[in-house]
């Protein structure tokens, strides 16, 4: 059963950190072809748009446009926190392999 994708509290509580609602915008998540494994995700805040999917959390939104979500079937959109840096990441169960970037995949 395909579900959308989930945000977990990190997550939000890492955009209540950054003020995106409060500047009016929300993360959006989009899958776009490119990247070196077929797929590569688009991660950026931006306003949300009327047909877009919004999952609410900790008063911030993040967004997924109509296209990308059966990409993003039970997917679940993390922060984390690492020595190479800070970023927000997709676990995807529908990508076959990725790239070490962890921006590109392909299904």
């Amino acid at each position: 059963m395909n579900l959308p994708p989930t945000v977990t509290p990190r997550a939000f509580e890492r955009l209540n950190e950054i003020g995106a609602a409060g500047q009016g915008q929300a993360l959006r998540v989009a899958v776009e072809g490119g990247g070196c494994s077929g797929f590569q995700y688009e991660i950026k805040l931006d306003a949300p748009d009327a047909d877009d999917l919004i999952l609410e959390g900790n008063g911030e939104k993040v967004v997924v446009d109509q296209v990308s979500l059966p990409f993003l079937a039970n997917a679940v959109i993390d922060f984390t926190e690492e020595l190479i840096g800070a970023r927000f990441v997709i676990e995807n169960p529908n990508a076959s392999s990725s790239c070490g970037c962890g921006t590109s995949f392909s299904m």
